[in-house]
């Protein structure tokens, strides 16, 4: 990793480059998309010198692939957050399409009591192809993370995506689209703000913290012991008790049908069954894009509700496991752990 500075007035912002499409450019030599250096950023997009921030950048070192992102990525992140947050207003990460949504959901939940902006951002197109979506992406990031209310609070205290003009909670957020600029879409939470001639914000809807003077709690034990089991048509006994009963897995998320539900086979629920009683933490997430489970409604959600599987509610994937990485990282106790998955910790969940 290697710090580079970049230009000094007022607010302060620190870049954080961590890999993606966003940072690449055609090399004139070999033809061929190569990182560029980001201390050069404002040769690239100049309308950043236009804003009265100072701007500082860190590059990590080696660039990681969206597609190799792992939990050391968002403890180096939360690491350096947490060494640089008195230094900056907020905080813009450059992270790869692929994985962004997991990393903002873990992210969300690593920092507890946050008071300044963390914002992701990236891009379809890089940033030096001529119809590239990373100019307006970062720009729009940038002035997002540096926004101040007329008491000096920043407009938006949370780790959020920002993509083609519309703000969301990092938490909410889903890649939906691999080959359109529109890739993420929080379907089940407003968004936060939307980019047009101004920046409309969604105040209504913004977490505050309940301190502003108090320095957040970073977290960064995760325990990573979770699988996931997406419930489909043919699904096989053995499948179903390899995931469910694993002696190496502590948590199991559970993507199910619907508002829940999943196989009404008496060999199923009598799995599901076996991994609760050995323990195992079961949580129902929807496979729909939108959407939340309710497993009151249908026979077979009563089935899993009975057998211990606990509510997800409207959480998604990525969410889930952010949140079972951090709450497993700060307890042993299954159980309470279990009783933490049912509360609202960073508005991930709508009950």
């Amino acid at each position: 990793m290697r710090p580079d500075h970049i230009n000094s007035d007022r607010s302060s912002i620190l870049l954080i480059y961590t890999g993606g499409t966003i940072g690449m450019k055609v090399d004139p030599v070999l033809q061929a998309l190569t990182p560029f250096d980001f201390s050069q950023i404002l040769e690239e997009v100049p309308e950043l010198s236009k804003f009265a921030y100072r701007i500082d950048s860190y590059t990590f070192d080696p660039l990681i692939d969206s597609s190799d992102v792992e939990p050391s990525l968002w403890i180096a992140l939360a690491d350096l957050i947490e060494e640089r947050y008195s230094d900056y207003d907020g905080f813009v990460i450059l992270h790869g399409t692929d994985t962004m949504a997991y990393s903002a959901s873990a992210l969300s939940f690593m920092i507890e009591g946050l008071t300044k902006p963390v914002i992701f951002t990236g891009s379809q197109l890089p940033i030096g192809i001529p119809r590239t979506d990373g100019k307006e992406n970062l720009i729009s990031a940038v002035e997002i993370a540096a926004a101040k209310d007329d008491e000096g609070h920043a407009v938006v205290p949370e780790v959020c995506i920002c993509f083609d003009n519309v703000l969301i909670r990092g938490n909410r957020s889903r890649k939906i689209n691999s080959d359109n600029f529109r890739a993420f879409r929080s379907e089940n939470h407003p968004p936060l703000a939307e980019a047009g001639i101004n920046i409309r914000y969604n105040t209504a809807l913004i977490r505050k913290p309940e301190d502003w003077t108090s320095k957040p709690v970073f977290w960064k034990c995760l325990d990573t012991r979770v699988s996931i089991l997406k419930i489909h048509p043919g699904i096989t006994p053995q499948v179903v008790r390899n995931i469910l009963c694993g002696p190496e897995t502590r948590a199991v998320i559970l993507e199910t049908y619907g508002a829940g539900n999943a196989p009404s086979k008496d060999w199923f629920i009598s799995i599901v069954r076996e991994a609760s009683e050995k323990g195992k933490i079961l949580l129902n997430v929807t496979q729909c894009i939108a959407g939340s489970v309710n497993m009151d409604i249908y026979a077979t959600g009563k089935s899993l509700k009975s057998a211990g599987v606990i509510n997800g509610y409207d959480s998604t994937t990525e969410s889930a496991l952010g949140k079972l990485f951090h709450l497993m990282g700060k307890t042993e106790s299954n159980e309470e752990v279990k009783a933490e998955l049912e509360r609202d910790l960073r508005g991930e969940i709508s009950k």
